[in-house]
C-alpha cells in the first residue's frame, strides 16, 4: 500500500484527537503569538493557521464563521479577525518556525512557531470606539 494522495501527519492519534490537538495548538498560537512544540506539530499547524489568517484578512461574515467553525473558539476567532489580521501587511508566509533544540525526555526535535510580523494587542484596543449606551441614544433623539 502506498500513501498516494494522502497528506497530513497522523501523530499516532485518532481523527477526533488529532483535530482537537491541532485546534488547541492553533488557539494557543493565536493567543500567545508564539509557542514551542515538536517540529512536526509546528509544521502541521502552520499549514492550517496560515489558511485561517488568509480568511481573516479577506474579512466578511462568512469567513468569520468559517474561522469560528475551524477553531471552536469565538474569542480567539474574534482576536484573529479584529486584531491580528489588520496588522499583517504581507500576502503569505505569516508564520515562521525556528528550531529550538531537542526535548529532554525523548529527544524529540522541538521548534518555536511565531508570527513573522510583530503583533501589538494594545494598539488596536485603544482605537476601538466606545459603544453608545441607551442614554446617549436618548440624548441624541431629544436634541433633534
Amino acid at each position: 500500500m502506498h500513501r498516494h494522495g494522502t497528506f497530513g501527519r497522523k501523530f499516532g492519534r485518532k481523527t477526533d484527537q488529532r483535530l482537537a490537538l491541532t485546534r488547541g495548538l492553533m488557539c494557543s498560537l493565536i493567543k500567545n503569538t508564539s509557542i514551542t512544540t515538536t517540529l512536526a506539530r509546528a509544521k502541521e499547524i502552520r499549514r492550517s493557521t496560515e489558511k485561517l489568517i488568509t480568511l481573516a484578512k479577506k474579512g466578511g461574515l462568512a469567513n468569520r464563521r468559517l474561522i469560528i467553525a475551524r477553531l471552536n473558539d469565538i474569542e480567539v476567532a474574534a482576536l484573529l479577525v479584529d486584531v491580528i489580521a489588520p496588522q499583517i501587511k504581507r500576502d503569505s508566509g505569516y508564520l515562521k518556525i525556528e528550531h529550538a533544540g531537542y526535548r529532554r525526555g525523548d529527544n524529540a526535535e522541538m521548534g518555536t512557531i511565531s508570527f513573522v510580523d510583530d503583533i501589538d494587542f494594545e494598539q488596536v484596543e485603544e482605537k476601538k470606539p466606545a459603544k453608545a449606551t441607551k442614554s446617549d441614544k436618548r440624548a441624541k433623539k431629544e436634541d433633534k
